[in-house]
């Protein structure tokens, strides 16, 4: 099942489970009731045409965490933007304890057709395309979305302790189009993860990769993230990326990022500086 959450003609915010062409209603507040499976309050539900609603980020009182360096191919890339860093990343790789980190709170996390921002401080900027996790409470993995995981390259790469500047500034994380329920990893795992970035009308960067790279198995992704913490709302775990442009490129202002997951969708955004 395709679940969203969705902006109605009425400027009410709605969750909804995407049939063909069209939104039926699921009669629940939020995200959080929705995968616990409380009880919900008594309305009929409705049913909208796509065109009739604005989709927007899956993500309502969720937190959302990032781990890193979880394919070969963003491994290299993190140690060559760094000769200072580039043992810490070689051996992250290996270990047991993945690299985690906080992202964005959920108010903060841009949806579809959303700007995405690049660092005004910033040299090289690129966009991050990730299978994120969707949690339950309990940490177990109820569904998946889409995540855009922005960064500045330059500003990691200067000094490891500066990633939280790196990763975390207004309009550096998108999540979107939709959650998909019912997918077991294994099946996850036959996806493929696509990014295009579009300058003028022109493509100016395409890559790909397979969810298969990743090395980490996803609970125990979850289970670290929820070791010695708390989400009493679930929270969103991006996977961490294995589409690196190359190192000449950096994003610009108005370009648009396009990442296609092939079981799940398109979340694209417009890029400004901020």
């Amino acid at each position: 099942m395709k679940l969203c959450r969705f902006l109605n003609a009425r400027n009410e915010v709605r969750i909804g489970a995407i049939i063909e062409d069209g939104i039926v209603e699921v009669p629940r507040p939020d995200l959080t009731s929705l995968f616990e499976g409380t009880t919900a309050p008594p309305r009929l539900p409705r049913s909208y045409r796509l065109s009739e609603v604005k989709l927007l980020a899956p993500v309502d009182r969720q937190e959302v965490w990032a781990a890193g360096v979880t394919y070969l191919r963003s491994k290299k890339a993190r140690m060559e933007e760094s000769n200072f860093s580039a043992t810490a990343y070689d051996r992250v790789y290996e270990a047991d304890r993945p690299e985690l980190f906080f992202k964005s709170m959920p108010e903060k996390v841009a949806g579809p057709g959303d700007e995405i921002g690049i660092r005004k401080d910033g040299k090289w900027n690129v966009p991050e395309p990730e299978l994120a996790l969707v949690l339950n409470p309990k940490g177990s993995i109820v569904g998946y979305t889409i995540g855009n995981d922005m960064s500045s390259r330059d500003i990691e790469g200067e000094n490891l302790l500066y990633l939280p500047q790196a990763k975390i500034y207004k309009h550096s994380c998108a999540l979107g189009p939709v959650i998909v329920t019912g997918v077991s990893e294994e099946e996850a795992r036959t996806w493929t993860i696509r990014l295009e970035i579009r300058r003028a009308g022109k493509s100016v960067f395409e890559g790909n990769t397979s969810v298969n790279n990743i090395r980490r198995k996803f609970q125990d992704l979850a289970d670290y993230l929820f070791r010695s913490q708390e989400f009493p709302n679930g929270a969103i775990l991006l996977t961490g990326t294995g589409v690196v442009p190359p190192d000449e490129f950096t994003l610009q202002p108005a370009d648009t990022v396009k990442i296609e997951i092939s079981g799940i969708g398109i979340l694209e955004n417009r890029v400004t500086i901020v």
